[in-house]
């Protein structure tokens, strides 16, 4: 009796969609942000954009590991659904950290090197959401198979993002002889690659969703 007065199955994937679309949506505003740094009226436009997006990826975490207890049987592993979700958060507030470093530190000016990890990470970002996409599809073995292929596309982006923060790394530490500058910047290239890494472990849960329900 219990179970029937539960719903049988949540709208979960919808739920990763839209969470998705918020991290597309803070990813691009950061990367707004770093495009038009030097105008203080932008960056701070984009500084709320990157907020709005991030708290309404939160909104949908929240009803998510709600709706985990609510729903009686379903689509996936209720542990799968609270990784993966939680995992996508990360990548939300990570993305809101970068930002808030950036007017924390006072950072003045946007490197090369931030400008590199900005667009890989907005790339693996724009990945992992048509990654998530495809969830909802993988009974379809086409569908699966794209969603893995995805996968590997967001793996290759942060191997690009960890090439270019060893260089950034190696350039800071021989050519920037301002100590604070190369603390702020250590700082920010940390964070702009870590954004990249929490991407690629949403790819390794997707991955793991994929293998085990197809």
């Amino acid at each position: 009796m219990f179970g029937k007065l539960l719903p049988r199955e949540g709208n979960f994937f919808e739920m990763f969609n839209q969470h998705a679309e918020r991290i597309v949506e803070a990813a691009r505003a950061f990367e707004q942000l770093v495009a038009n740094y030097s105008d203080v009226h932008l960056r701070e436009q984009y500084n709320r954009d990157v907020d709005n997006a991030e708290r309404a990826a939160d909104r949908v975490t929240h009803d998510v590991n709600r709706l985990i207890h609510k729903t009686f049987i379903t689509p996936i592993d209720r542990e799968q659904i609270h990784k993966l979700i939680n995992t996508m958060d990360d990548v939300a507030d990570l993305i809101q950290d970068s930002a808030e470093t950036m007017a924390l530190y006072d950072v003045r000016h946007m490197t090369e090197e931030i400008v590199r990890l900005t667009s890989l990470s907005v790339k693996c970002c724009d990945r992992l959401k048509d990654a998530v996409k495809f969830l909802g599809r993988i009974a379809d073995p086409t569908m699966a198979e794209a969603t893995l292929k995805t996968c590997e596309e967001i793996d290759r982006l942060e191997s690009d993002a960890d090439r270019v923060m060893r260089s950034a790394m190696s350039k800071l530490f021989r050519e920037e002889p301002d100590v604070r500058e190369v603390i702020k910047l250590k700082a920010i290239y940390e964070l702009l690659e870590t954004i990249t890494d929490k991407c690629e472990d949403v790819a390794n849960v997707i991955e793991g969703i994929v293998l085990e329900n197809s």
